[in-house]
């Protein structure tokens, strides 16, 4: 079979393309090496949706930002993800800072942002008490957002392969083999053909385009650390918290999230390594002294409950590269969608599939194309009635699996079942949040494992956290 379109990766760029692809009538796969959706950069960010004042005007960073937060709320409701339209600050610690807070807010007007104000000292303590007594001025910038981008990914996925995407999962492309009408994908799972290849592959898309041909792609890996705090410590803040841009990015956030943690960070640091996720002493205290001057008196290391680092991928070029390879006409590239990446997904994944629709002369639209992908059930939001209801239908519901997040038996094994479905801890942890609680897995892990091994027909020792070899048990003793 050859394939009108194949997706190389699957992380929010790669699903939502994916997923508008299928609007169309034609034929798409979406292939990801790793053992799940979304388990890239996508995975490890700061899960902001920018209002869009930061790019430089004229770029595809400010032109996709603002086009792709306008969509957010429409794209996130069809696809019943957690969205909050929070706002956003950038705080000027000195009056030698109120010079940058201008040029953002002249820039964000010229990028078409709306209802962007600077606000005095004292509005931003009305808005935020717990912000640094050294702050003298913000940017207020009321259309910013906060998502979740793994779950974002995941729903993209399930809706892409609800209209007719297939997925395949573990599938790395080692290769290339360009013909007049086709390519084909040397795969360590096989050979995958199609007559347009999207190159969706984050920190590794220069090397799928170098296999194309197509050597003017430049990607460096950008590391950055993180914290996560509990949800105790979620309302410290409501708004994103920003310090005055650097070269090297936004700097260190402070800002709740769409499951009420607090979450801060990032560094940011270039790095060879494009698999280096390690966390460092060194860069986790450089996230803490930074947000604790935003945040003086509130932040406390006994609140984490973990840290990590996603990779960004930074192109050498400064901007997002969107479109047709000069080199490699069958090739649709969409590399170097670092920050503001996530905020302007909805909008680029619109824009990618009508430029490869149209290079494939399949413009029609599918008549029963649905774009709802529907609710999760969230036990833990029902009311008792609700509850009583739902484990009457099916016991499982009534059997709490995650203490800390109220995670139950049937949500696991309903994540586990759906489109392009759970297959490893991690994977049942991103989409109902068992594990991600105080403990961290430590109670729950052990009967996630055994619902997995179960629902998946596998023994316990093929079970792994996230794939390929992190098995989780290797033998029995007794």
């Amino acid at each position: 079979m050859i394939y009108d379109v194949a997706v190389i990766g699957a992380g929010i760029i790669g699903a939502l393309t994916a997923r508008e692809l299928a609007k169309y009538k034609l034929s798409a796969v979406l292939i990801e090496k790793c053992n799940d959706v979304a388990m890239g950069t996508t995975k490890a960010n700061s899960a902001i949706v920018h209002a869009g004042f930061d790019a430089v005007p004229g770029t595809k960073k400010a032109i996709f930002n603002v086009l792709g937060a306008e969509l957010m709320p429409k794209v996130t409701s069809e696809l019943s993800v957690p969205y909050r339209n929070n706002g956003s600050l950038v705080v000027a610690f000195s009056e030698e800072e109120l010079p940058e807070l201008q040029n953002l807010l002249e820039r964000g007007i010229k990028n078409g942002v709306k209802d962007l104000k600077i606000l005095s000292k004292e509005e931003l303590l009305e808005l935020e008490p717990n912000i640094s007594p050294e702050a003298v001025a913000a940017l207020h910038a009321p259309t910013a957002g906060i998502v979740c981008p793994y779950e974002f990914a995941i729903a993209a996925t399930e809706n892409a392969v609800t209209n007719g995407v297939e997925f395949i999962r573990n599938c790395e492309v080692k290769d290339v083999e360009v013909h007049d009408d086709y390519t084909t994908l040397i795969t360590n799972t096989g050979d995958i053909k199609a007559k347009v290849v999207v190159n969706a592959a984050g920190v590794f898309s220069d090397d799928i385009a170098r296999m194309f041909g197509d050597d003017t792609i430049n990607i460096v890996a950008r590391k950055g650390e993180y914290y996560l705090f509990d949800k105790a410590v979620g309302h410290v803040v409501f708004h994103t918290v920003f310090q005055c841009p650097t070269p090297m990015g936004k700097g260190v956030l402070v800002t709740p999230t769409v499951d009420g943690n607090l979450l801060i960070g990032p560094t940011a640091v270039d790095i060879e390594d494009k698999n280096d996720t390690s966390t460092t002493y060194e860069g986790l205290m450089e996230v803490l002294n930074k947000a604790h001057k935003s945040v003086p008196t509130i932040i406390n290391t006994r609140d984490a409950i973990t840290q990590f680092s996603g990779l960004r991928a930074h192109a050498k070029s400064g901007d997002f590269i969107i479109g047709f390879s000069e080199k490699a006409p069958s090739l649709y590239n969409l590399a170097g969608i670092e920050s503001p990446g996530l905020s302007a997904a909805p909008a680029i994944a619109v824009h990618a599939a009508q430029e490869v629709a149209n290079k494939l002369g399949l413009t029609e639209l599918k008549e029963d194309y649905n774009p709802i992908r529907p609710q999760p059930i969230r036990f833990r939001y029902l009311d008792d009635e609700e509850m009583a209801e739902l484990i009457k239908k099916d016991p499982r519901y009534g059997r709490i699996i995650c203490r800390c997040e109220t995670i139950t038996e049937g949500e696991i094994v309903e994540a586990i079942h759906a489109p392009a479905g759970a297959r490893d801890i991690d994977g049942v942890k991103r989409r109902t949040r068992a594990g991600m609680g105080r403990c961290q897995g430590g109670f729950c892990s052990s009967k996630v494992l055994e619902i997995l091994a179960r629902e998946l027909n596998i023994p316990y020792e093929e079970v792994t956290k996230e794939g390929g070899n992190s098995r989780i048990l290797y033998g029995r003793t007794k």
